[in-house]
């Protein structure tokens, strides 16, 4: 619900007129408030790309699609940089020596057995390393 709330907060910002959407040329006016310069067409573009019903406009329900878009995508991007420094030794996997390396920079100290017992427990497919798609499910 506060989500939700702060959403209408965004959508009041840019919709200029008060009709609950965002117009091409609202969209243009704000973001030239904000500092970022925009074509009309350019604006028009955007919101064609994000409009769901079909009207021109950007609706409540399209920027909230669009936000949490953008969130998921941010939060890959993060799981990818975190998943890359496990990866020290470069391969595309979190092994059981890179998994200890790089535990012991975070002042934990454990074997490498210990190290593969943690692996195991998400190793889907039970190579005894972690690819990406096994460490996002461990991060859930």
């Amino acid at each position: 619900m506060m989500k939700n709330a702060g959403f209408e907060h965004v959508l009041r910002y840019f919709d200029e007129d008060g009709d609950g959407k965002v117009s091409p040329t609202e969209l243009r006016h704000k973001l030239g408030v904000m500092g970022e310069e925009l074509l009309l067409k350019e604006a028009e573009m955007a919101i064609e790309a994000m409009d769901s019903d079909g009207d021109g406009y950007l609706s409540l329900e399209d920027l909230i699609a669009l936000m949490e878009k953008g969130g998921e995508e941010q939060k890959l991007k993060d799981l990818r940089e975190a998943f890359e420094m496990y990866d020290s030794e470069k391969c595309g996997f979190i092994t059981p020596k890179s998994l200890r390396r790089m535990l012991k920079k975070m002042g934990e100290s454990k074997t490498i057995d210990e190290c593969k017992a943690m692996i195991k427990y998400f190793d889907l497919n039970g190579d005894g390393l972690l690819s990406f798609d096994e460490f996002t499910i461990m991060m859930q």
